[in-house]
Protein backbone atom coordinates (compact mmCIF):
# COMPACT_ATOMS: atom_id res chain seq x y z
CA UNK A 1 0.00 0.00 0.00
CA UNK A 2 1.23 3.62 -0.74
CA UNK A 3 2.11 5.92 2.14
CA UNK A 4 -1.16 8.29 1.57
CA UNK A 5 -4.49 7.60 2.12
CA UNK A 6 -5.47 9.06 -1.58
CA UNK A 7 -3.90 5.66 -3.26
CA UNK A 8 -5.79 3.53 -0.12
CA UNK A 9 -8.11 1.56 -1.75
CA UNK A 10 -11.05 2.19 1.03
CA UNK A 11 -10.83 5.83 0.17
CA UNK A 12 -11.48 8.36 -2.38
CA UNK A 13 -8.42 9.16 -4.89
CA UNK A 14 -8.25 12.40 -5.93
CA UNK A 15 -9.86 13.29 -9.58
CA UNK A 16 -7.10 12.47 -12.49
CA UNK A 17 -8.33 11.14 -15.19
CA UNK A 18 -11.00 13.07 -18.35
CA UNK A 19 -13.94 11.55 -19.50
CA UNK A 20 -14.35 10.13 -22.89
CA UNK A 21 -18.45 11.41 -23.14
CA UNK A 22 -19.69 12.59 -26.34
CA UNK A 23 -18.93 15.70 -27.28
CA UNK A 24 -22.42 17.28 -26.58
CA UNK A 25 -22.46 15.86 -22.94
CA UNK A 26 -18.63 16.80 -22.74
CA UNK A 27 -19.83 20.82 -24.00
CA UNK A 28 -22.95 20.72 -22.09
CA UNK A 29 -20.37 20.34 -18.06
CA UNK A 30 -17.77 21.76 -16.59
CA UNK A 31 -14.63 20.18 -17.22
CA UNK A 32 -14.04 19.42 -13.36
CA UNK A 33 -17.33 17.62 -13.33
CA UNK A 34 -16.94 15.56 -16.06
CA UNK A 35 -13.84 14.30 -14.73
CA UNK A 36 -15.17 13.64 -11.26
CA UNK A 37 -18.09 11.76 -12.79
CA UNK A 38 -15.66 10.00 -14.87
CA UNK A 39 -13.50 8.63 -12.12
CA UNK A 40 -16.32 7.70 -9.67
CA UNK A 41 -17.56 5.52 -12.06
CA UNK A 42 -14.26 4.21 -12.78
CA UNK A 43 -13.61 3.58 -8.95
CA UNK A 44 -17.04 2.13 -8.43
CA UNK A 45 -16.34 -0.43 -11.17
CA UNK A 46 -13.17 -1.43 -9.42
CA UNK A 47 -14.91 -1.62 -6.01
CA UNK A 48 -17.43 -4.08 -8.05
CA UNK A 49 -15.13 -5.93 -9.56
CA UNK A 50 -12.02 -6.30 -6.70
CA UNK A 51 -15.04 -6.75 -4.15
CA UNK A 52 -16.49 -9.71 -6.16
CA UNK A 53 -12.79 -11.30 -6.85
CA UNK A 54 -12.41 -11.06 -3.48
CA UNK A 55 -15.33 -12.46 -2.50
CA UNK A 56 -15.72 -15.60 -4.49
CA UNK A 57 -12.37 -16.83 -3.35
CA UNK A 58 -13.01 -16.39 -0.10
CA UNK A 59 -16.28 -18.29 -0.30
CA UNK A 60 -14.43 -21.13 -2.03
CA UNK A 61 -12.34 -21.67 0.85
CA UNK A 62 -15.06 -21.16 4.15
CA UNK A 63 -18.57 -22.94 2.75
CA UNK A 64 -18.30 -25.77 4.31
CA UNK A 65 -17.81 -24.07 7.95
CA UNK A 66 -20.41 -21.87 6.97
CA UNK A 67 -22.82 -24.84 6.01
CA UNK A 68 -22.46 -26.29 9.49
CA UNK A 69 -22.99 -23.17 11.16
CA UNK A 70 -25.81 -22.70 9.21
CA UNK A 71 -27.12 -26.77 10.44
CA UNK A 72 -26.29 -25.72 14.14
CA UNK A 73 -28.67 -22.39 14.06
CA UNK A 74 -31.81 -24.15 12.31
CA UNK A 75 -32.46 -26.54 14.20
CA UNK A 76 -35.70 -27.24 15.67
CA UNK A 77 -36.58 -26.01 19.33
CA UNK A 78 -38.92 -28.36 20.32
CA UNK A 79 -37.09 -30.96 19.74
CA UNK A 80 -33.82 -32.60 21.11
CA UNK A 81 -30.59 -31.00 19.23
CA UNK A 82 -29.53 -32.95 16.57
CA UNK A 83 -26.03 -31.86 16.20
CA UNK A 84 -24.37 -31.24 20.26
CA UNK A 85 -21.54 -29.20 18.52
CA UNK A 86 -19.70 -28.48 15.16
CA UNK A 87 -17.22 -31.42 15.53
CA UNK A 88 -20.45 -33.46 15.43
CA UNK A 89 -22.08 -31.85 12.64
CA UNK A 90 -19.02 -32.42 10.27
CA UNK A 91 -18.95 -35.90 11.58
CA UNK A 92 -22.64 -36.47 11.03
CA UNK A 93 -22.27 -34.66 7.68
CA UNK A 94 -19.96 -36.41 6.17
CA UNK A 95 -21.14 -39.77 7.12
CA UNK A 96 -24.40 -39.25 5.60
CA UNK A 97 -23.52 -37.67 2.45
CA UNK A 98 -19.55 -36.65 2.44
CA UNK A 99 -17.75 -33.81 1.73
CA UNK A 100 -19.93 -32.75 -0.75
CA UNK A 101 -23.09 -32.23 1.22
CA UNK A 102 -21.02 -29.87 2.76
CA UNK A 103 -20.49 -27.43 -0.41
CA UNK A 104 -24.29 -27.94 -1.01
CA UNK A 105 -26.23 -24.73 -2.64
CA UNK A 106 -22.61 -23.23 -2.51
CA UNK A 107 -23.75 -21.61 -6.22
CA UNK A 108 -26.20 -19.48 -4.39
CA UNK A 109 -23.31 -17.86 -1.39
CA UNK A 110 -21.11 -17.65 -3.62
CA UNK A 111 -23.80 -15.09 -6.11
CA UNK A 112 -23.96 -13.98 -2.38
CA UNK A 113 -20.44 -13.37 -1.79
CA UNK A 114 -19.78 -11.48 -4.85
CA UNK A 115 -22.98 -9.32 -4.06
CA UNK A 116 -21.72 -8.31 -0.76
CA UNK A 117 -18.26 -7.35 -1.44
CA UNK A 118 -18.74 -5.32 -4.25
CA UNK A 119 -21.74 -3.68 -2.49
CA UNK A 120 -20.48 -3.02 1.27
CA UNK A 121 -16.82 -2.00 -0.91
CA UNK A 122 -18.92 0.27 -3.28
CA UNK A 123 -21.73 1.64 -0.47
CA UNK A 124 -18.19 2.52 1.81
CA UNK A 125 -16.53 4.33 -0.86
CA UNK A 126 -19.78 6.45 -1.71
CA UNK A 127 -20.88 7.27 2.09
CA UNK A 128 -17.12 8.12 2.14
CA UNK A 129 -17.96 10.45 -0.87
CA UNK A 130 -21.11 12.17 0.84
CA UNK A 131 -19.90 12.59 3.84
CA UNK A 132 -16.86 14.17 2.48
CA UNK A 133 -19.63 17.10 0.64
CA UNK A 134 -21.13 17.84 4.19
CA UNK A 135 -20.13 21.07 6.06
CA UNK A 136 -19.07 19.31 9.10
CA UNK A 137 -16.64 17.10 6.91
CA UNK A 138 -15.68 19.05 4.09
CA UNK A 139 -12.26 18.24 3.11
CA UNK A 140 -10.17 16.98 0.02
CA UNK A 141 -10.35 13.49 -1.13
CA UNK A 142 -6.63 12.51 -0.69
CA UNK A 143 -7.35 13.56 3.44
CA UNK A 144 -8.67 10.59 5.76
CA UNK A 145 -11.72 11.20 7.46
CA UNK A 146 -12.01 10.61 10.95
CA UNK A 147 -12.29 7.09 12.74
CA UNK A 148 -16.00 7.68 13.84
CA UNK A 149 -17.07 8.88 10.35
CA UNK A 150 -15.40 5.78 8.67
CA UNK A 151 -17.28 3.71 11.02
CA UNK A 152 -20.78 5.47 9.98
CA UNK A 153 -19.61 5.25 6.65
CA UNK A 154 -19.60 0.70 7.11
CA UNK A 155 -22.52 1.15 8.78
CA UNK A 156 -24.48 2.86 6.02
CA UNK A 157 -22.43 0.47 3.65
CA UNK A 158 -24.08 -2.23 5.58
CA UNK A 159 -27.73 -1.38 5.58
CA UNK A 160 -27.63 -1.16 2.03
CA UNK A 161 -25.82 -4.09 1.64
CA UNK A 162 -28.53 -6.61 3.70
CA UNK A 163 -31.04 -5.74 0.94
CA UNK A 164 -29.57 -6.99 -1.42
CA UNK A 165 -28.07 -10.53 0.07
CA UNK A 166 -31.45 -11.53 1.88
CA UNK A 167 -32.91 -13.06 -0.38
CA UNK A 168 -29.27 -15.04 -1.63
CA UNK A 169 -29.29 -16.05 1.94
CA UNK A 170 -32.88 -17.29 2.25
CA UNK A 171 -31.69 -19.37 -1.07
CA UNK A 172 -28.33 -20.58 0.57
CA UNK A 173 -29.61 -21.39 3.66
CA UNK A 174 -32.40 -23.68 2.70
CA UNK A 175 -30.05 -25.62 0.56
CA UNK A 176 -27.44 -25.88 3.24
CA UNK A 177 -30.30 -27.64 6.10
CA UNK A 178 -29.94 -31.27 5.83
CA UNK A 179 -32.68 -33.10 3.62
CA UNK A 180 -35.09 -34.14 5.60
CA UNK A 181 -35.94 -30.92 7.17
CA UNK A 182 -35.75 -28.65 4.22
CA UNK A 183 -38.87 -26.49 3.57
CA UNK A 184 -40.03 -27.81 0.33
CA UNK A 185 -43.72 -28.15 -0.49
CA UNK A 186 -45.58 -31.26 0.05
CA UNK A 187 -45.36 -33.66 -2.74
CA UNK A 188 -41.70 -32.16 -3.53
CA UNK A 189 -38.26 -34.03 -2.91
CA UNK A 190 -35.65 -32.93 -1.50
CA UNK A 191 -33.17 -34.22 -3.89
CA UNK A 192 -34.72 -32.32 -6.28
CA UNK A 193 -34.14 -29.43 -3.77
CA UNK A 194 -31.85 -26.92 -6.37
CA UNK A 195 -31.85 -23.21 -6.56
CA UNK A 196 -34.45 -23.08 -8.95
CA UNK A 197 -36.39 -25.23 -7.55
CA UNK A 198 -36.40 -23.59 -3.89
CA UNK A 199 -36.98 -19.63 -5.77
CA UNK A 200 -40.29 -21.28 -7.36
CA UNK A 201 -41.53 -22.64 -4.04
CA UNK A 202 -40.71 -18.97 -1.73
CA UNK A 203 -42.94 -17.20 -5.11
CA UNK A 204 -45.49 -20.35 -4.46
CA UNK A 205 -45.80 -19.65 -1.42
CA UNK A 206 -44.99 -16.42 -0.29
CA UNK A 207 -44.88 -14.25 -3.10
CA UNK A 208 -41.82 -11.69 -3.75
CA UNK A 209 -41.88 -10.67 -0.22
CA UNK A 210 -41.11 -14.51 0.44
CA UNK A 211 -37.47 -13.60 -0.54
CA UNK A 212 -36.75 -11.02 2.42
CA UNK A 213 -37.99 -13.24 5.32
CA UNK A 214 -35.47 -12.35 7.80
CA UNK A 215 -34.66 -8.98 6.29
CA UNK A 216 -34.58 -7.43 10.12
CA UNK A 217 -32.04 -10.20 11.16
CA UNK A 218 -30.20 -9.66 8.16
CA UNK A 219 -30.32 -5.33 8.70
CA UNK A 220 -29.14 -5.52 11.89
CA UNK A 221 -26.41 -7.91 11.13
CA UNK A 222 -24.67 -6.28 8.43
CA UNK A 223 -25.01 -2.67 9.76
CA UNK A 224 -23.84 -3.65 13.17
CA UNK A 225 -21.48 -5.82 11.42
CA UNK A 226 -20.34 -3.36 8.87
CA UNK A 227 -19.59 -0.81 11.67
CA UNK A 228 -17.85 -3.64 13.06
CA UNK A 229 -15.71 -4.73 9.81
CA UNK A 230 -14.55 -1.69 8.65
CA UNK A 231 -13.96 0.11 12.09
CA UNK A 232 -11.80 -2.68 12.76
CA UNK A 233 -9.66 -2.89 9.80
CA UNK A 234 -9.62 1.17 9.73
CA UNK A 235 -8.84 1.24 13.30
CA UNK A 236 -5.71 -1.56 13.25
CA UNK A 237 -4.45 -0.15 9.82
CA UNK A 238 -4.51 3.39 11.70
CA UNK A 239 -2.40 1.68 14.77
CA UNK A 240 0.14 0.13 12.23
CA UNK A 241 1.13 3.01 9.94
CA UNK A 242 1.88 5.03 12.68
CA UNK A 243 -1.08 5.43 15.47
CA UNK A 244 -4.39 7.34 15.13
CA UNK A 245 -2.89 10.73 15.26
CA UNK A 246 -1.04 10.09 12.18
CA UNK A 247 -2.19 7.36 10.13
CA UNK A 248 -0.30 7.73 6.68
CA UNK A 249 2.72 7.26 8.15
CA UNK A 250 4.29 4.47 6.90
CA UNK A 251 2.50 1.50 4.21
CA UNK A 252 1.53 -2.09 5.86
CA UNK A 253 3.28 -5.20 5.50
CA UNK A 254 1.19 -8.36 4.33
CA UNK A 255 0.97 -9.59 8.10
CA UNK A 256 -0.22 -6.34 9.06
CA UNK A 257 -3.40 -5.88 6.49
CA UNK A 258 -3.96 -9.93 7.43
CA UNK A 259 -3.92 -9.44 11.04
CA UNK A 260 -6.64 -6.24 10.54
CA UNK A 261 -8.43 -8.11 8.10
CA UNK A 262 -8.65 -11.29 10.60
CA UNK A 263 -9.64 -8.43 13.32
CA UNK A 264 -12.01 -7.50 11.25
CA UNK A 265 -14.07 -10.53 10.48
CA UNK A 266 -14.07 -11.67 14.39
CA UNK A 267 -15.97 -8.62 15.01
CA UNK A 268 -18.37 -8.60 12.47
CA UNK A 269 -19.42 -11.92 13.05
CA UNK A 270 -19.50 -11.93 16.82
CA UNK A 271 -20.86 -8.93 17.25
CA UNK A 272 -24.43 -9.10 16.56
CA UNK A 273 -24.32 -13.11 16.09
CA UNK A 274 -27.38 -13.67 17.69
CA UNK A 275 -29.14 -11.40 14.83
CA UNK A 276 -27.81 -14.44 12.38
CA UNK A 277 -29.32 -17.13 14.24
CA UNK A 278 -32.47 -15.86 14.10
CA UNK A 279 -32.18 -14.71 10.55
CA UNK A 280 -31.19 -18.46 9.98
CA UNK A 281 -34.27 -19.86 11.60
CA UNK A 282 -36.78 -17.72 10.19
CA UNK A 283 -35.73 -18.50 6.95
CA UNK A 284 -35.04 -22.59 6.95
CA UNK A 285 -38.42 -22.93 9.24
CA UNK A 286 -41.27 -24.44 7.14
CA UNK A 287 -44.22 -22.13 6.65
CA UNK A 288 -47.28 -23.77 5.19
CA UNK A 289 -49.65 -22.44 2.90
CA UNK A 290 -51.92 -19.81 4.97
CA UNK A 291 -49.57 -20.84 8.30
CA UNK A 292 -48.46 -17.77 9.95
CA UNK A 293 -45.57 -16.01 8.98
CA UNK A 294 -42.48 -16.17 11.83
CA UNK A 295 -41.31 -12.57 13.01
CA UNK A 296 -38.10 -11.28 14.05
CA UNK A 297 -39.22 -11.38 17.76
CA UNK A 298 -41.10 -14.09 17.45
CA UNK A 299 -38.62 -16.31 16.46
CA UNK A 300 -35.88 -15.10 18.83
CA UNK A 301 -38.42 -15.17 21.93
CA UNK A 302 -39.07 -19.03 21.45
CA UNK A 303 -35.13 -19.41 20.61
CA UNK A 304 -34.56 -17.72 23.98
CA UNK A 305 -37.32 -20.07 26.10
CA UNK A 306 -35.94 -22.96 24.53
CA UNK A 307 -32.02 -22.64 25.04
CA UNK A 308 -31.37 -19.13 26.23
CA UNK A 309 -28.48 -17.55 25.10
CA UNK A 310 -26.39 -20.46 24.37
CA UNK A 311 -29.24 -20.99 21.63
CA UNK A 312 -28.64 -17.51 20.34
CA UNK A 313 -24.94 -18.00 19.87
CA UNK A 314 -25.20 -21.66 18.68
CA UNK A 315 -22.38 -22.11 16.14
CA UNK A 316 -20.97 -18.76 16.77
CA UNK A 317 -17.13 -20.07 18.25
CA UNK A 318 -16.85 -21.86 14.45
CA UNK A 319 -18.00 -18.79 12.95
CA UNK A 320 -15.65 -16.21 14.58
CA UNK A 321 -12.82 -19.13 13.73
CA UNK A 322 -13.37 -18.93 10.66
CA UNK A 323 -14.17 -15.65 9.66
CA UNK A 324 -10.45 -14.71 10.38
CA UNK A 325 -8.48 -15.97 7.48
CA UNK A 326 -11.36 -15.66 5.13
CA UNK A 327 -12.14 -11.39 6.40
CA UNK A 328 -8.04 -11.24 5.85
CA UNK A 329 -8.24 -12.93 2.88
CA UNK A 330 -10.50 -10.58 1.51
CA UNK A 331 -9.17 -7.42 2.17
CA UNK A 332 -5.86 -8.58 1.58
CA UNK A 333 -6.68 -9.75 -2.02
CA UNK A 334 -8.69 -6.60 -2.56
CA UNK A 335 -6.26 -4.46 -1.40
CA UNK A 336 -3.76 -6.41 -3.40
CA UNK A 337 -5.98 -5.61 -6.83
CA UNK A 338 -6.59 -2.14 -5.93
CA UNK A 339 -2.59 -1.55 -5.49
CA UNK A 340 -1.60 -3.24 -8.75
CA UNK A 341 -4.61 -2.62 -10.89
CA UNK A 342 -6.27 0.49 -9.43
Amino acid sequence: METKSASSPLHLKPTTTTTNSPKSLQESLPPATTSLVSNHAVEALKDIGFGSIAGIVSKSLEYPFDTVKVRLQSQPDHLPLRYTGPLDCFRQSLAQDGFRSLYRGVSAPLVGAMAENACLFWAYRVTQDVLRSTPFLSRPADEKLPLAALIFAGGVAGSFTSVVLTPIELVKCRMQVPFETAPLSPGQTARAASPLAIIADVWRRDGLRGFWRGQLGTLLRETGGGMAWFGSYETLTMYFRGGLRDPDADSLAIWQQMVAGAAAGMSYNFVFYPADTIKSKMQTMDVGSGGARPTFLGVGKELWRSHGIKGMYRGCGLTVARSAPSSALIFTIYEALRKNLG
